[in-house]
């Protein structure tokens, strides 16, 4: 099993051998082309997203600057947005469902080292992937680390650290980051806290996933 395959299989792996350095200069590439396209041309730049990621539904959005190691181990589904400063460190599969919104300078880290220094100046690294539900808010600043799923629903609040799992239907919040309420089927109604809607628009189609 050559150091490529040993990171696709989350195991301890080399970041320089076995193509790996040449995959991500591919990725930089790409990605200073996406970063560097004038904002009159910004529509065409989405299809450079398109060919460096996995997969993309094709109604998504993605505000530069924009990083990432690999590109080919992320997914974003349907009416996807993200602002300026995402960072994905893909080492390891980041999947995101639809209708997800990420505010800026949120960080989504696979990638980690050995906790003992001897290990970790061996050069070896791991990445554990991501999961990322279907209609999550992820609020700005906040970081992800490796292996964790966010549920369905889910909003995480700014500056939070997640390290461990999501339910659905939560509001997440703090470090480490944690469930602090559900959120309320009559919230629909309401655009912050408990103001109300002053028009009947505000509802989006129904879709299974909205249950709370």
């Amino acid at each position: 099993m050559d150091h490529q395959e040993r990171m696709e299989a989350g195991l301890p792996y080399k970041p320089w051998l076995d193509g790996l350095a040449e995959a991500r200069q591919t990725a930089k590439e790409k990605i200073y082309a996406f970063n560097n396209t004038p904002p009159q041309s910004q529509e065409q730049s989405m299809s450079i997203l398109k060919e460096l990621f996995s997969r993309t539904g094709e109604d998504f959005w993605i505000e530069a600057p924009f990083h990432c190691d690999y590109g080919y181990h992320i997914e974003v589904g349907e009416h996807f947005y993200a602002n300026y400063n995402l960072t994905i460190l893909d080492a390891g599969w980041v999947r995101i469902g639809d209708n997800c919104m990420i505010a800026p300078n949120v960080s989504i880290f696979t990638a980690g080292h050995p906790i003992h220094p001897q290990a970790r100046n061996s050069g070896y690294e791991y990445g554990f992937g991501i999961t990322i539900g279907h209609n999550v808010w992820i609020g700005g600043g906040a970081i992800l680390l490796p292996g964790v799923t966010v549920g369905n629903n889910v909003v995480i609040a700014a500056g939070s650290v997640v390290g461990k799992d999501l339910p659905d239907n939560v509001v997440a919040a703090g470090n480490p980051c944690r469930p602090i309420r559900t959120i309320r089927p009559e919230e629909r109604d309401c655009y912050f806290r408990d103001r109300p809607f002053d028009m009947e628009d505000h509802l989006a189609p129904d879709d299974p996933t909205y249950a709370l």
